[in-house]
């Protein structure tokens, strides 16, 4: 029972330590929702360009 519970202290040591470390990667990169905004935006303004223009009917 004891190696189990170390085991089990181990694990949730180790689970710890990678969240804590997601959370540092995550606050490490604040910049990513304008990078994902100006792409969408490229990705928009690419269609536009190539669909074909509407025909202007006189």
């Amino acid at each position: 029972m004891y190696t189990h519970a170390q085991l089990a202290q181990h694990r949730m040591a180790e689970m710890h330590a990678q969240a804590e470390n997601h959370r540092l990667a995550k606050s490490a990169r604040p910049e990513r929702e304008l990078r994902e905004r100006i792409g969408w935006t490229l990705v928009e303004v690419g269609l536009r360009l190539a669909s074909p223009a509407p025909a202007i009917v006189p």
